[in-house]
């Protein structure tokens, strides 16, 4: 999977965070990537190449809308 993601992407996570949802908004893009909860609102960031290995699903912007 390719760096196909941008700020305010969805993206859907392997394991689920502590409020049993794993959908979660990006908030920040670069070496690091941080992750905003969409349930609780908690932010997190790691490193990109830890983010890659998490990631399950991108959902982009324009598809999250229709």
């Amino acid at each position: 999977m390719q760096n196909s993601f941008k700020l305010g992407d969805y993206v859907i996570m392997k394991k689920p965070h502590a409020c049993q949802t794993n959908e979660f908004v990006i908030t920040r893009t670069g070496a690091d990537i941080k992750i905003r909860c969409i349930k609780c609102g908690r932010e997190i960031m790691m490193d990109r190449l830890e983010f890659m290995k998490k990631l399950k699903k991108v959902i982009n912007q324009d598809e999250k809308d229709k």
